[in-house]
């Protein structure tokens, strides 16, 4: 016995502190026969079978109560895979193919990669994946957990007792791993960690696909391969796409909350719809709306509704919220059916503190940044991904890729970039550490998004990487190739902010504030933007869209109006929030469905019938969206008209015919014999005002048809006159002569 058993490791499996149990435990040649051991703490006697159950050898037992069984035989009668059985009483028995009898599944290039930063499948790798190995079916296990003292899993299958399935580490890589032979789809299971310290940690598994319902937190084994796509076309046609026809495309997007678009009156706590349930009913909605797109708030695993999906802890787990991971497969492929795109909004900037999650994930900082003033955002009170670690690097990266590929996301909102870029974005004096330069550009992160952004357009091409990103950052959108970083849209969070300060205001005082209106034209070609009005806007006090608009009741759906129009008109793609396209009075929460009672009230009608004509103009010309990045689509006729607050510009699309000439009067006065500048001569005919009756207007007559005069105005040779309605959007559409 002591020439076939050391000791060494014997007691560290007892102590459970053995990081290379395949060395102990198993089948094993030793001269000219073999070793076969088992640890099963409790048992009574254990036996060893053929896979037929043949051949039965009884262990014995190595220390009384040590639970270590072990027999020298001196011949080679055994052989990979076999059974154990275990008999804890005479009634309890249980029979198990032993996991110590099976290869490693993650190979030395694999771990080469993954400690490089590239590989980019490192999702089928790590996590937990249902397989079939030697004609046996399990679920092979395999966690990163470098500065651990061992690691075992723990579930459901194993009575959460982390004593019988220690994990094997892989070289120096901090990989661990082990296949669990009967362990099916749906089971639930944790990390159970021993740190460094001797503390015991049990994680949700960093790379599971799915999670326990809140507020239970473990990981859960799923199959997600298989899935019948229907939308082999459109992926095909996506992938033909590059930076520049994406450019050039329609998009106007429909931003979801999914908890809460819609809930169920069942009486039930959350009245959640299903993914399944929800596809065909925003589907029908979006595509009766005209929307071109829906991006869906926060989707992966989180364990606080009230963080709307932004505090994440399950990266690559569709929240169980809304049901498994295939029910979301067929969210996707039903958008795609009905012709629409999906954006998810995915958050690279932050992780939550929660014990379960990837915080302190090995008893030592390893995802997040170990000093504070990288690794932390105080105000938030949450984690900073330590962007310049590679396997941290080839986490956040592969996840992205995970989206895009796995689940045939269309794009990919990327959240809080500002906060990435910035060392000390949200930080006070001594809160934060300048780069190596004395600076505070964030090195790490910059290279974090030339690489994802490089991997992401080579990878799944046709994909549209949209950066929510609050500053004058210069070359967010140029490419990687010019420096750039490399995404394809940033979220013109400028003009928000401005335009919603111009329109709160009285009438009254906006001449006075006429450059908030027109100051987003001077940088509107810097980057390629999409013009917002989203969540962020609607939330936390700022009340919603309608509220903020000034006056009476009447007078507040007008400037809404007016502020739809003028977004519509102006160079970007569009984001609408939910709710806003039919004026929700109330601030909006995940916690209640939006107030779709309120369009039983004629008012709310209207405003979503003018928000629907405003999508059906946008993708019938394609002056309002073609050349939204090129300088060459927009014109201004006439900004300087502060006294009036009214403005009026040109949107120019593929080709001269179709232009189209926005005129906005941005005070409740009605401007009869109004004259402004034309681009050239002919007939400008009306295609749209937002006075009209039949969306809640005063109705006020503007001919159909107008005829440029050659009559010079704000510098152009030719004019047109018309009656201006007050507080509106009127656009005419004329070829250009």
């Amino acid at each position: 016995m002591d020439q076939w058993i050391n000791w060494v490791e014997y007691d560290e499996l007892l102590e459970g502190r053995h990081n290379a149990p395949h060395n102990l435990l198993g089948l094993h040649s030793f001269g000219r026969g073999q070793v076969l051991t088992v640890y099963r703490p409790e048992a009574e006697r254990v036996f060893i079978t053929d896979m037929s159950g043949k051949n039965e050898l009884e262990l014995e037992e190595i220390g009384e109560g040590s639970g270590f069984f072990g027999k020298y035989i001196p011949r080679k009668n055994y052989r990979a895979p076999y059974k154990v059985k275990v008999q804890y009483s005479e009634n309890d028995v249980i029979e198990y193919v032993d996991p110590y009898c099976f290869e490693p599944q993650i190979g030395d290039e694999d771990l080469y990669y993954f400690a490089e930063g590239k590989h980019y499948e490192i999702y089928k790798k790590l996590g937990a994946h249902p397989m079939t190995i030697n004609g046996v079916k399990g679920t092979y296990f395999a966690v990163w957990a470098p500065h651990a003292r061992a690691v075992s899993v723990a579930g459901s299958f194993n009575m959460w007792d982390g004593r019988l399935h220690h994990m094997r580490t892989l070289q120096v890589s901090g990989v661990y791993e082990l296949f669990i032979p009967g362990v099916e789809p749906g089971a639930i299971y944790k990390y159970q960690i021993l740190t460094r310290t001797g503390e015991v940690l049990m994680k949700a598994d960093p790379y599971a696909n799915c999670s326990e319902l809140r507020p239970a937190n473990a990981s859960v084994v799923a199959d997600i391969s298989g899935f019948k796509w229907n939308d082999t076309k459109w992926m095909r046609e996506r992938e033909k796409k590059d930076r520049n026809t994406l450019r050039k495309e329609p998009m106007a997007i429909y931003e979801v909350h999914i908890g809460s678009w819609h809930k169920k009156d069942d009486g039930t706590e959350d009245g959640f719809y299903t993914y399944r349930e929800m596809a065909p009913m925003l589907a029908e909605y979006v595509k009766k709306m005209g929307y071109t797109h829906v991006e869906l708030m926060g989707i992966a695993e989180h364990p606080f509704d009230g963080s709307w999906g932004y505090q994440v802890t399950g990266y690559y787990a569709p929240t169980r919220r809304y049901g498994s991971p295939r029910d979301f497969m067929y969210f996707v492929d039903y958008m795609h059916e009905k012709g629409i795109h999906v954006i998810l909004d995915w958050v690279p900037a932050h992780f939550p503190k929660d014990e379960h999650g990837l915080g302190r994930f090995d008893g030592q900082p390893l995802y997040e940044h170990p000093d504070p003033r990288r690794g932390e955002h105080p105000h938030w009170g949450t984690y900073i991904f330590n962007y310049g670690k590679r396997e941290v690097e080839n986490f956040l990266i592969a996840n992205g890729l995970f989206w895009l590929k796995e689940f045939h996301v269309d794009g990919l909102r990327v959240d809080a970039v500002a906060s990435m870029l910035y060392l000390d974005y949200g930080k006070d004096d001594g809160e934060w550490l300048p780069n190596e330069k004395g600076g505070n550009e964030n090195y790490d992160a910059i290279n974090l998004f030339r690489h994802m952004n490089e991997q992401f357009e080579k990878q799944c091409p046709g994909t549209e990487i949209i950066a929510e990103e609050s500053t004058a950052w210069a070359g967010v959108t140029s490419p990687v190739s010019m420096n750039g970083l490399g995404f394809l849209f940033k979220w013109n969070m400028g003009w928000m902010n401005d335009f919603l300060e111009y329109m709160k205001l009285d009438p009254y005082f906006r001449a006075n504030n006429h450059g908030k209106l027109t100051f987003s034209m001077q940088y509107a070609y810097s980057e390629n933007f999409i013009q917002v009005l989203s969540h962020d806007e609607v939330v936390h006090g700022k009340g919603s869209m309608i509220e903020k608009m000034p006056g009476e009741y009447e007078d507040k759906f007008a400037n809404l109006r007016t502020a739809y129009g003028f977004m519509y008109g102006h160079p970007g793609k569009k984001l609408l929030f939910m709710g806003q396209e039919f004026a929700q009075f109330r601030e909006w929460s995940e916690k209640r469905s939006l107030d779709w009672e309120l369009l039983d009230y004629d008012m709310h009608q209207k405003m979503q019938a003018y928000v629907r004509e405003l999508n059906k103009l946008y993708e019938k010309y394609d002056a309002m969206y073609v050349n939204d990045c090129e300088p060459i689509g927009f014109e201004w006729m006439s900004c300087d008209n502060a006294n009036m607050s009214t403005v009026s510009f040109v949107r120019r699309g593929s080709s001269a015919k179709e232009q189209l000439l926005f005129i906005c009067n941005f005070t409740p006065v009605q401007y009869e014999e109004y004259r402004t500048g034309v681009p050239c001569a002919g007939e400008y005919t009306k295609i749209l005002s937002s006075d009209d009756e039949k969306f809640g207007g005063t109705g006020v007559n503007v001919k159909k048809v107008v005829k440029a005069e050659k009559i010079e105005c704000e510098k152009k040779e030719y004019s047109i006159e018309l009656n201006l309605p007050p507080m509106s959007v009127t656009v005419f559409k004329f070829d250009y002569k």
